[in-house]
């Protein structure tokens, strides 16, 4: 492997069983991921975890928490501040509730597996520390899904701050994965008096690097990436600052990225739209190049 593009072994298969028409795709479930960024020395570092190697999706690839979106998380009761649901429905193209399922999700999981939370007391202010046992004891609750966000943010009196947030992409997991995501990144600075922490069980390890460096890891075959991983790495790097890339992301396209399929003179090519560096050729019988 040339760099650290992670492609599992079965996916030339599961490629030319969907052209020949014997693999149905199964339907991508809505996710978020977040970005957390904060300024160091030389510019912003993000938050990254490595997928524990027995996990059945990227094990071993570093990516960012983030997660499915639950079903209550649609919840009317959330305490809301920030850009509007409509505001938020226009920008990621869907409808109210499910900006607000989206939204949420981005906040919820960013709790539950980095222990950070984009929430406060007022529409203006940032909870502190979240490492106490009481914290603890709900972010496990909340994990085991005993408790909805919406119920989380009342029983702690907390708004949610949807403003914290910067929507910066969306790809679609390929129609021949078994396991299927639709998922928006964002992009948020970690809030003054919080810390991150691995809190995920589907994480051995978890890193502050900067984009560039993480970039240039994964160019070296030393970190094992998804292409929305990567990619999102290559434009965190353009910015100065965690403040900078939130206001750039205000401009960012989230045309989704579906990666395609093709079969050419017996050949499979596969390839993501706009980012040509995660193109692969897979002879017949062959192992991808």
């Amino acid at each position: 492997m040339a760099n650290g593009q992670w492609f599992p072994p079965d996916w030339p298969a599961r490629i030319r069983a969907l052209a020949d028409g014997t693999l149905t795709p199964v339907a991508p479930r809505r996710a978020a991921t977040v970005m957390l960024l904060k300024d160091a020395g030389a510019g912003p570092v993000v938050h990254m975890l490595r997928r524990r190697a027995s996990m059945a999706f990227a094990g071993g690839a570093y990516a960012y928490p983030g997660g499915g979106v639950d079903p209550r998380d649609d919840d009317h009761q959330v305490r809301w501040a920030g850009p509007t649901r409509a505001w938020w429905a226009d920008r990621l193209g869907v409808d109210d509730a499910v900006a607000q399922a989206i939204v949420c999700a981005a906040v919820r999981e960013t709790y539950e597996e980095a222990g950070v939370l984009l929430a406060g007391p007022t529409p203006d202010s940032v909870v502190g520390d979240t490492t106490a046992p009481e914290w603890e004891a709900d972010r496990a609750a909340l994990v085991a899904r005993e408790l909805s966000f919406a119920e989380f943010l009342d029983r702690r009196g907390l708004t949610l701050r949807s403003d914290l947030l910067g929507a910066w992409a969306r790809w679609i997991t390929p129609e021949f994965e078994s396991r299927r995501y639709d998922t928006w990144f964002f992009v948020a600075a970690l809030p003054e008096g919080q810390r991150t922490r691995n809190a995920s069980t589907e994480a051995d390890r978890t890193v502050w690097i900067r984009p560039a460096d993480a970039a240039a890891s994964y160019d070296r075959g030393e970190l094992l990436m998804m292409p929305p991983t990567i990619a999102t790495l290559r434009g965190l790097a353009a910015y100065d600052s965690a403040a900078d890339a939130l206001t750039g992301a205000h401009e960012r396209d989230l045309t989704p990225v579906l990666a395609r399929a093709r079969l050419v003179d017996g050949e499979v090519v596969l390839s993501w739209p706009g980012h040509d560096e995660f193109t692969k050729h897979i002879p017949a019988g062959g192992a991808p190049a």
